[in-house]
């Protein structure tokens, strides 16, 4: 079934979290984030979770504890990976923005000048629908594509990721809208599936090759991968058991919306650059597209990849955050830019499981006092 698979959306895991500020001086761990990590586990059946927390422009603690899977023996290791869901989409937000930046895209362009090809057989109220629409989602376009048994048949599809990808939205953006373009936020797995294919046509290389080449190789984020993890590493959990058959987790080609693995320090990496840009050095994004990513667009609403509150749990921001999960993982982060500060939580079991509690909680035993 698509449907339970289908990446976080933000709203909702903001919601909880800022609900989970009532519980936060019971799940305050006195500075042992290894301790906050075992009770986080306390009566939840994921098998294992890890926390990275950032300040200063460095990692300042990380930790990971349980099993990589609940039917074996092996615990995790901190270079163990872990599926972030939805938390990559600043990353294809990032990547779109370093292509604005070196004049290869424009932010305002329309999509029936960016994707040509399409402009016939797409809804006429996408054609104008820019850049910055579709990775604010504000394009207008469904959260995800209707037609469940035709995204089932991408697991078995021997093409290119960049030829399924354009494949997918070609259909996608056939699809009624479900608001006026421009008119609000509502979020949107498609519209970063759209924006990965503009990168692809405007630079003639794939998705996965330019976020190698663009992002995680001048980051040194070496741990990466592209759809679920391999056998022998962690794994997924889903109904209290390991996720073994590729079927059972999106598509690999999916990557754009939110379908990457990685190390919890290479996650770091990236969120420490988005930190480093308040000090002007960020390494990726030209100052103006470090303001863009991290700031409420003009009108009051809507970000590009990243959610942006004022505040979180009393904390004052702005707070830049996300959440993701497939239904098999469960992943956090929330950073403070002006203080320089961060937190990021991943679990390997989905909601059913207990993981999004568990996130939480370790959540706010670390967010800055």
């Amino acid at each position: 079934m698509l449907l339970p698979r289908l990446l976080t959306t933000l709203a909702v895991s903001l919601y909880m979290l800022t609900a989970a500020s009532a519980v936060q001086a019971q799940t305050k761990a006195a500075g042992d984030l290894k301790l906050a990590l075992s009770k986080a586990l306390e009566g939840s059946k994921t098998p294992a979770i890890a926390a990275v927390e950032l300040r200063d422009g460095k990692i300042l603690q990380e930790e990971a504890t349980g099993l990589r899977r609940n039917d074996g023996k092996n615990t995790v290791q901190l270079d163990d990976v872990w599926l972030i869901g939805s938390d990559g989409k600043p990353m294809t937000a990032a990547l779109l923005a370093k292509l604005v930046d070196r004049g290869v895209l424009s932010w305002d362009a329309p999509l029936e000048l960016l994707l040509p090809e399409l402009k016939e057989q797409m809804n006429e109220q996408y054609r104008k629908v820019t850049l910055i629409e579709l990775l604010s989602h504000r394009s207008g376009l469904p959260e995800n594509f209707s037609d469940e048994k035709y995204f089932e048949t991408f697991h078995t599809d021997t093409r290119s990721p960049t030829e399924q990808r354009l494949a997918y939205i070609a259909r996608a953006l056939s699809e009624a809208s479900v608001a006026a373009p421009g008119s609000k936020v509502s979020y949107s797995n498609t519209g970063f599936m759209v924006a990965a294919a503009i990168a692809e046509r405007a630079t003639r290389s794939s998705y996965e090759d330019l976020m190698r080449r663009e992002l995680f190789e001048p980051l040194g984020m070496k741990q990466v991968g592209f759809g679920t993890t391999k056998k022998g590493q962690n794994t997924g959990h889903t109904q209290g058991k390991p996720v073994d058959k590729a079927t059972d987790s999106n598509p690999a080609m999916f990557a754009p919306a939110g379908n990457l693995h990685m190390s919890m320090r290479d996650w770091a990496s990236f969120c420490l650059d988005q930190l480093a840009a308040q000090q002007g050095a960020g390494k990726l994004l030209s100052p103006a597209s470090y303001r863009l990513m991290q700031s409420v667009l003009p009108g009051g609403e809507g970000s590009l990849g990243w959610g942006v509150q004022a505040s979180l749990a009393g904390r004052k921001g702005p707070v830049l955050m996300h959440a993701g999960s497939d239904g098999n993982w469960f992943a956090l982060v929330a950073l403070f830019p002006e203080s320089g500060r961060g937190v990021l939580v991943a679990a390997n079991a989905g909601p059913d499981m207990g993981a999004d509690k568990a996130t939480q909680e370790v959540m706010m035993s670390l967010l800055p006092d």
